[in-house]
């Protein structure tokens, strides 16, 4: 559904990602690991077709990125930001509708049809009960569900999510990542950032892994993140090791040393 072919963006001299190959097709999820300043939100950004690549070229469905009108970019790809905090207190519901936006008329007003899409993708997600609430009066999980169902009803099957467990605790991590992982059984792409490898091995389909604007890892979870790919990484070093939950075993990370 998304790809990328010999990928190259530079802020002036600055190169900052070089022949990135990258593609995702319908119904996988995805996680990008990366440090800080390694080229993943310009690598995002390429995608969503904000920024135009200085060479190769982004790809969905087919067709050139650049290609798309707005409106017709918003009913393929539609981005989930890291945290939200409004300015004004308007309802979950309210929230929801403003991703219709791009859909509807310059003067035209969200109708019954559109009020019941929004109140399908709460109930999806398990927050219809909030649907009245204000968007200052609920938890830092539950406005990042907000975002993804405002980010659902855009009709668009792919999801760019900009680390969407960052500014949770540990509990709402889980169930945020629970809901994000139950997507593609609906199929849905889904895109997302962490700086957690944890959450990679336990969420996603895909790892894809940039280093220095390029390529580190590109494959399964369970074989794209090891030892010497995070050590490259984060410059530290990492146990990978096997651990039994319930019934069920997991990968999980473990650094140490100085």
């Amino acid at each position: 559904m998304i790809k990328t072919d010999k990928l190259c963006f530079s802020y002036s001299s600055n190169a900052v990602l070089r022949d990135v190959d990258f593609q995702a097709p319908e119904g996988v999820l995805v996680s990008v690991l990366g440090p800080n300043g390694v080229g993943k939100t310009t690598f995002f950004r390429c995608l969503l077709g904000f920024l135009r690549p200085t060479s190769g070229s982004v790809e969905i469905n087919g067709k050139d990125v650049c290609a798309y009108t707005k409106r017709q970019l918003s009913k393929q790809i539609a981005y989930i930001p890291q945290s939200y905090n409004p300015v004004f207190n308007h309802t979950v519901m309210d929230s929801v509708l403003m991703g219709l936006t791009s859909s509807l008329g310059l003067f035209e007003q969200p109708g019954k049809t559109e009020e019941e899409k929004a109140l399908k993708a709460l109930e999806e997600l398990g927050i219809a009960e909030l649907a009245g609430r204000g968007s200052m009066k609920i938890s830092g999980g539950e406005r990042q569900l907000m975002l993804i169902a405002r980010a659902l009803v855009q009709d668009a099957k792919i999801l760019i999510m900009d680390e969407p467990t960052a500014n949770l605790d540990y509990g709402n991590s889980y169930r945020v990542m629970q809901k994000i992982s139950c997507l593609r059984e609906d199929g849905y792409t889904v895109i997302f950032s962490t700086h957690n490898p944890d959450q990679a091995l336990r969420w996603a389909d895909r790892v894809f892994a940039l280093s220095d604007g390029q390529v580190l890892a590109d494959g399964p979870a369970d074989s794209a993140i090891n030892e010497q790919v995070l050590k490259k990484l984060y410059s530290v070093d990492v146990a990978v090791n096997t651990v039994r939950a319930g019934n069920d075993q997991y990968r999980v990370c473990t650094p140490f040393g100085e």
